[in-house]
């Protein structure tokens, strides 16, 4: 008699593999998704004066305007954390890209209280971006990877911003018209959006699906409850200003008024500080990976970052060669990714998504505050005329001043590096 047929031993390896590889693949159309949120949200820096024209604002006006964007921004970086951790990814984010496409043509219809509301969307939208990688990452990539992976991120994201200044101002100054520059990106983003939903896994939640809807944000009460999360957010969002009410909002403007560089050579120049970006963040991130521990990267990297402010708002403008300042400062600022894996590392890990929805909030609320502040502050201090040198000074050394609260605050946060934790225990 023929044998039994024996039985196949259960495979478990393979679906492990596969589920990785797609979450790798998600993962790579966000950082698309999180490239183009940041063209969206550094581009009004070249076309202010197109701006200005078009709805007739002031000063003030226009940074209250581009502020909006930082409102929603904070504001949803707590929807989508939560949202991600209660239905993973593939809604959460393509619903996220969809309402950043839709505010992204608004924005370019030309009429202000569209352009107010379009805004307000990307805003909105742009707050699944980070959150979205930055889970995906987490479950593509090992822990050993982790900052690294969140580096890349942040490295795809400056290389958008990048783009969102040198490019954008060569395409709406000899190519495109700057309306249909927002509205043809806007047709973009909604195609990646469709991408990202058929090709992100889908995940079941059985366990999430029975609570009250009320119960998505539970875990924000153990990320807010840890004193360690508020010193991440606060660290990171003072190293951020520099960069988003810096450079990717009044950077030309400064360089064209108060260095009285050209245009066109003001946009490059500016554009330089993105570029830093992109080597800093995944090389910053790989370094704290490499030695195992955080503080002393994120410690280096404020105090480069003060020392390259203080030379641009006290030095003379060709006190150094063309660009080396922006880049430098640049490749510093990627130290304010760090905390966003220490916020990670410090929380329980199935409040991932959450933990940085949280950073985010506390992040880019700050950012949201400043802009409109420090436009009116401008004003204020130009009386009404626009802003010189000296205008400038004043108003970027409040910056400088908050990087050095910045350094003050590192000391108080915990090592989560390996090394770090090995010694504590020892």
């Amino acid at each position: 008699m023929p044998s039994a047929p024996q039985p196949v031993p259960p495979q478990t390896e393979k679906p492990v593999i596969t589920n990785q590889t797609a979450y790798v693949v998600a993962w790579f159309l966000c950082l698309v998704f999180y490239w183009l949120q940041y063209s969206t949200r550094s581009a009004p820096s070249v076309m202010v004066s197109e701006l200005v024209s078009s709805f007739g604002l002031t000063t003030v006006g226009l940074g209250s305007l581009l502020g909006l964007y930082y409102y929603t921004y904070s504001l949803c970086s707590i929807i989508s954390g939560a949202a991600v951790d209660r239905w993973g990814a593939k809604y959460t984010i393509s619903f996220g890209a969809l309402v950043l496409a839709a505010g992204t043509c608004l924005f370019g219809w030309g009429n202000e209280w569209m352009a107010s509301l379009g805004r307000l969307m990307q805003g909105a939208g742009s707050a699944f971006a980070f959150v979205g990688a930055v889970y995906l990452a987490a479950r593509g990539f090992s822990k050993q990877h982790l900052a690294t992976a969140v580096g890349v991120t942040q490295c795809a994201g400056m290389m958008g911003g990048a783009m969102g200044q040198s490019t954008v101002a060569w395409l709406i100054h000899g190519v495109i018209n700057w309306h249909f520059f927002w509205i043809d990106t806007g047709v973009l983003i909604a195609l990646i959006a469709v991408f990202i939903f058929f090709l992100t896994p889908q995940e079941h939640k059985p366990s999430l699906n029975h609570r009250p809807s009320g119960s998505m944000f539970a875990p924000y009460r153990s990320v807010l409850s840890n004193p360690q999360s508020y010193l991440c957010g606060l660290c990171s969002g003072l190293l951020f200003l520099p960069t988003t009410v810096g450079s990717m909002t009044w950077g030309i403007t400064f360089l064209t008024q108060s260095w009285h560089i050209g245009y066109h050579e003001a946009v490059l120049r500016a554009a330089m500080v993105p570029v830093g970006w992109m080597v800093g963040c995944p090389a910053l991130g790989y370094l704290t990976d490499r030695i195992g521990r955080r503080k002393p990267v994120l410690l280096g990297g404020i105090v480069v970052m003060a020392l390259t402010v203080a030379a641009i708002i006290y030095l003379p403008g060709n006190s150094f060669p063309p660009y080396v300042l922006a880049f430098v400062l640049g490749v510093a600022s990627g130290a304010a990714m760090i905390p966003y894996s220490i916020i990670k590392e410090v929380n329980a890990d199935e409040v991932k998504g959450s933990a940085t929805g949280a950073i985010n909030f506390l992040v880019f609320v700050m950012s949201a505050i400043v802009s409109p502040l420090f436009a009116a502050f401008l004003q204020h201090l130009g009386h009404g005329q626009p802003p010189g040198a000296l205008q400038f000074t004043q108003a970027f050394s409040f910056g400088l001043a908050g990087l050095v609260l910045a350094g003050i605050l590192t000391l108080f946060l915990q090592e989560t590096g390996p090394k770090g934790q090995a010694k504590t225990k020892a």
